[in-house]
């Protein structure tokens, strides 16, 4: 999963998977998410972020990261 934050449209871009996105639909004001072909969400998009989340205390908790396997 990657965070990426675009000052340029104040966006914020949630990827989720590696898979590109075929689809995408606004579920809410400001909130689009991307679909894969086979309907599964790839990336989440965020509109207007810096007026809806505190941008400079973004943090991760409760990541199975033991599950992982080193690179």
């Amino acid at each position: 999963m990657k965070l990426q934050y675009y000052s340029d449209t104040d966006s914020l871009y949630i990827d989720l998977s590696e898979k590109p996105g075929v689809e995408s639909q606004e579920i809410s004001e400001d909130l689009v998410v991307d679909y894969d072909q086979n309907g599964q969400i790839v990336g989440i998009d965020i509109q207007h972020a810096s007026k809806t989340i505190a941008l400079n205390s973004l943090e991760a908790s409760s990541l199975p990261l033991s599950h992982l396997k080193a690179a």
